[in-house]
């Protein structure tokens, strides 16, 4: 008995789709951070050098502590 097994690849127009789709998908991940690093940036700006300092921060680092909450804010949805 002889078995034929055929796999379809996908079309030119099926990787088109896949690759648009992948780039949406990229696009609203990066949107969704740009907004999350926004959000977070200015509730940092907003506390006092005194609450910064309790919280053993500084006004030099704020930019770098809100892109990393944005990205681990995001990468737990991508």
């Amino acid at each position: 008995m002889t078995y034929y097994n055929h796999i379809k690849s996908p079309s030119a127009f099926e990787r088109l789709l896949a690759w648009g789709a992948h780039g949406l998908q990229q696009a609203a991940v990066a949107h969704a951070r740009y907004r999350i690093y926004r959000s977070s940036l200015s509730e940092l700006r907003a506390l006092s050098d005194r609450e910064l300092e309790d919280l053993g921060m500084s006004r030099y680092v704020l930019k770098d502590i809100a892109m990393q909450t944005a990205i681990e804010q995001t990468a737990r949805v991508s």
